[in-house]
């Protein structure tokens, strides 16, 4: 418990105000699409994910020819998510309480699930 306790100490320095809710041009145009890609592909459209990933496997390196439904139905669907004005400040609201939990503890989303905190 020491050792975590020093690791956060010396690790938690530098990370930024946890309360600062204002978002660099980086965050905005890099971090907050992939974290709507993220979870678009895990709870939007799950079903079209799945589709595309079966059929591409049954196809081998024909994916470009024989999936070409699938795709068009994955595209579809990922584009309604990402123009949902909704959608996007659900994922920026998310993202920003993820990046407030990590300068406030130093411990990164991936870490905390594999610690299982």
């Amino acid at each position: 418990m020491c050792q975590l306790f020093s690791y956060l100490l010396t690790k938690n320095q530098f990370l930024g105000d946890p309360d600062d809710l204002s978002l660099r041009k980086v965050e905005m145009e890099v971090m907050i699409p992939k974290k709507m890609r993220e979870v678009t592909r895990v709870e939007k459209c799950f079903k079209e994910v799945k589709e595309f990933s079966e059929c591409g496997k049954n196809a081998g390196l024909l994916i470009v020819i024989n999936c070409r439904q699938e795709n068009t139905k994955l595209k579809e669907c990922l584009t309604k998510w990402y123009q949902n004005d909704e959608f996007k400040e659900r994922c920026k609201q998310e993202y920003l309480k993820e990046r407030s939990e990590y300068r406030r503890t130093g411990i990164t989303t991936k870490e905390r699930k594999r610690i299982g905190m």
